[in-house]
């Protein structure tokens, strides 16, 4: 009896000096929860659009609080491994149905507004159209006389 538990003592203490081994750990799948929204899906709402035109961009929205009907939710959020690699949020807010404001992480971009503007000149193109010389094109060579087109 004696020699037992002196066994069982050995044999517990050897077993707690076992390495384990590094690169066995259980496998963590991928989890893609709520909506995958884009800049390019986003970029297209408009204010004033309603909620069927809006659900037909961006799908239905995971998030529709009976407390707060005229606010939709949408999150998304990506795991790998087990840990978060991504995480959105954006908030559409409607008044009387229609579109009024995007709140969240994912907005329109800026980009889009500046497109629709007119480009501004420099001041580099505003001396070359004093000079009479057309935007983008070299200047003359100063002391040089300026060129006459050729007929």
């Amino acid at each position: 009896m004696r020699t037992l538990i002196i066994l069982l003592a050995l044999l517990a203490a050897g077993c707690s000096r076992v390495p384990l081994l590094p690169s066995l750990s259980p496998y963590k799948i991928d989890i893609q929860q709520g909506n995958y929204i884009t800049q390019d899906m986003v970029s297209k709402l408009k204010p004033g659009m309603t909620r069927s035109q809006v659900r037909y961009i961006l799908g239905t929205p995971l998030v529709a609080d009976p407390f707060h009907a005229d606010r939709w939710d949408y999150v998304y959020h990506m795991q790998k491994a087990g840990t978060t690699t991504e995480f959105r949020r954006i908030v559409l807010v409607f008044e009387q149905d229609k579109l009024a404001r995007i709140e969240g992480d994912v907005v329109p971009a800026p980009a889009a507004r500046q497109a629709e503007a007119p480009p501004e000149k420099s001041a580099a193109d505003t001396r070359k159209a004093e000079a009479g010389t057309p935007p983008g094109a070299a200047p003359a060579p100063s002391g040089a006389a300026p060129q006459q087109e050729q007929r």
